[in-house]
């Protein structure tokens, strides 16, 4: 009887012991994973820190070799038109003068293409209030009503998006009563020339009601 009990101990005991030994292992197993853990975290953090102290610089590098690319090719433009200027008084008509202007015109042009910069074409276009903006009406019975029949100032795109509209003369057919677009408004009219004195849109006409008087 005694022998059994003390075999029972002894099978408690080692069951024990290996239960100790298992606990152990897993212990030892959780505490590796977790000094694996925190080294990366240690390392990513580290990246971070480096990342968050490297893109500032690659940013400004980006800006600064982008103004380069952009300086550059205007640079040969500048050049024309000063050799232009160097030889305009020795140039034996206005129409020499003329072309080489056209030249660096044409090359200005040319290098703001190079970067995604268009010009936008309006004149004999349909009004489009998403390219052109609209400083005046003119009434020309020989043109559809809304097309664009001036350019006051050209309008320009950058990769697809506009970046400075149009500055336009609408057309509006005789007795056309369409309302004004917009775009016409009083603090974006010019003044029209002297023999063209019509009436900007956008102006509110003199209300015929009488006033109410308390």
């Amino acid at each position: 009887m005694k022998d059994k009990k003390t075999k029972g101990k002894h099978e408690d005991s080692q069951a024990l012991r290996e239960k100790i030994e298992t606990l152990q292992q897993e212990f030892e197993s959780v505490q590796k994973e977790r000094d694996e853990l925190l080294g990366k975290l240690q390392r990513v953090s580290a990246d971070y820190a480096n990342f968050q102290k490297r893109v500032p610089k690659q940013v400004s590098d980006s800006v600064a070799y982008e103004k380069e690319r952009i300086i550059k090719t205007l640079l040969p433009a500048l050049d024309n038109f000063e050799h232009t200027l160097e030889k305009s008084h020795a140039a034996e008509s206005v129409e020499i003068v003329l072309e080489g202007v056209r030249i660096i015109y044409d090359q200005m042009v040319g290098a703001l293409k190079s970067h995604g910069v268009e010009q936008i074409h309006a004149q004999d276009e349909m009004f489009d209030p998403a390219q052109h903006e609209a400083m005046m009406r003119k009434e020309d019975p020989e043109h559809a009503d809304g097309v664009v029949l001036e350019e006051f100032q050209k309008g320009y795109q950058l990769n697809g998006r506009v970046i400075r509209p149009s500055k336009v003369v609408v057309n509006r057919r005789p007795g056309d009563s369409a309302p004004a677009t917009p775009d016409e408004q009083p603090s974006q009219q010019t003044e029209a020339a002297p023999d063209e004195d019509q009436a900007m849109d956008g102006a509110e006409a003199p209300s015929d009601r009488p006033t109410e008087t308390e």
